[in-house]
C-alpha cells in the first residue's frame, strides 16, 4: 500500500508527527506515508524512556527535527515549533496522535470520574491539540492541515471506552470550531476515526480483543484497519487535491461505524 520508492505528491510539504510511540503506532503509519509521498517531518518523541524506540524509526523517516514532546510539561510544545520555526520557517500539516488517561480513571464509570483525572485526560487528549493548532497557525502562511485521531466511541457508547469517549467528543467538536475559524486562511482540520487497532495505547482498554473481533465480523468490508490505511488516507487529505474537504471526522473502518 505505501509505495517503496518516494512518489512526490507530497513533495516540497513540511510536517510534523506527534505521537510515535513504536512500529505498531497510529502516528507511525501516518509518518510513514507521508515520507513515502514526498513530505519532509519532523518527528518527536516522549520521554527518555522512549526515545530508543522512536530514533530508529525517525531515522528511516529521515526527519529533519527529533525532539521531546510531553505536552504536559511546560515549554516543550513550544520548544518543539519554535524550532521549526527556525529551521522550516513554515509548515504544512500536523498530526497530533496522543491521548492519556489515568488508568483509575479510564476504567472506571463517567459518573465516578475523578476531578484530576478528568483534567487529565481532556488536557493530553484535547487541550494539546487546541494548542499544537494555535501555535501552527501562524506557520501555515500557505494553508495547512491539521489531523488528530479520535475513535467511534466519542458518538457512542462503546464498552470501556468510558471517559475516552468524552475527551473525543470534544475533540471531535473542537476540531470543527478550528476548522470554521482557520479555513479562511486555507487551513483545513480533520478529526480521523480508524477502527479498532492493536496500539499501545489500546491496550489498555479491558476486553480490547472482543472489539477487535466484532470489528472485523461487523464492518462491511469484514476485515479490521491497519496503520498503514490510516497512514494512506490521512496522507490523501493532505494534498491540495483534498483542500475542499475540512472539518469532519472521516472514518478508516471498513464501515464498522454504519452498522448496528
Amino acid at each position: 500500500m505505501i509505495p517503496e520508492v518516494k512518489a512526490k505528491l507530497l513533495e516540497g510539504k513540511r510536517g510534523l508527527v506527534v505521537g510515535i510511540a513504536n512500529d505498531q503506532s497510529i502516528a507511525w503509519g501516518c509518518a510513514r506515508a507521508f515520507r513515502a509521498l514526498g513530505a519532509e517531518l519532523a518527528v518527536t518523541y516522549l520521554n527518555d524512556k522512549a526515545k530508543p524506540y522512536v530514533e530508529p524509526l525517525a531515522q528511516e523517516l529521515e526527519a529533519s527535527v527529533f525532539m521531546p514532546l510531553d505536552v504536559s510539561v511546560p515549554a516543550q510544545l513550544e520548544a518543539v515549533f519554535d524550532r521549526i520555526k527556525e529551521q522550516w520557517g513554515e509548515l504544512d500539516f500536523v498530526v497530533h496522535s496522543i491521548a492519556f488517561s489515568p488508568k483509575d480513571t479510564l476504567q472506571g464509570r463517567v459518573v465516578d470520574v475523578p476531578h484530576d483525572g478528568f483534567l487529565k485526560t481532556i488536557d493530553i487528549s484535547c487541550w494539546s491539540f487546541i494548542r499544537m493548532a494555535h501555535l501552527a497557525e501562524p506557520l501555515m502562511r500557505r494553508g495547512g492541515t491539521l489531523f488528530t485521531m479520535t475513535y467511534y466511541g466519542s458518538q457512542m457508547v462503546v464498552k470501556n471506552y468510558n471517559v475516552m469517549g468524552v475527551a473525543k467528543a470534544a475533540l471531535e467538536s473542537a476540531v470543527r470550531y478550528i476548522a470554521a475559524e482557520l479555513g479562511p486562511k486555507g487551513i483545513r482540520v480533520h478529526a480521523i476515526s480508524p477502527g479498532p487497532l492493536a496500539t499501545r495505547a489500546a491496550s489498555g482498554i479491558p476486553e480490547f480483543d472482543e472489539l477487535l473481533n466484532k470489528a472485523q465480523e461487523t464492518a462491511p468490508t469484514r476485515s479490521l484497519v491497519s496503520i498503514d490505511d490510516v497512514g494512506m488516507a490521512t496522507a490523501f487529505l493532505a494534498h491540495d487535491a483534498a483542500r475542499l474537504i475540512t472539518g469532519d471526522t472521516i472514518y478508516i473502518d471498513g464501515g464498522y461505524h454504519i452498522m448496528d
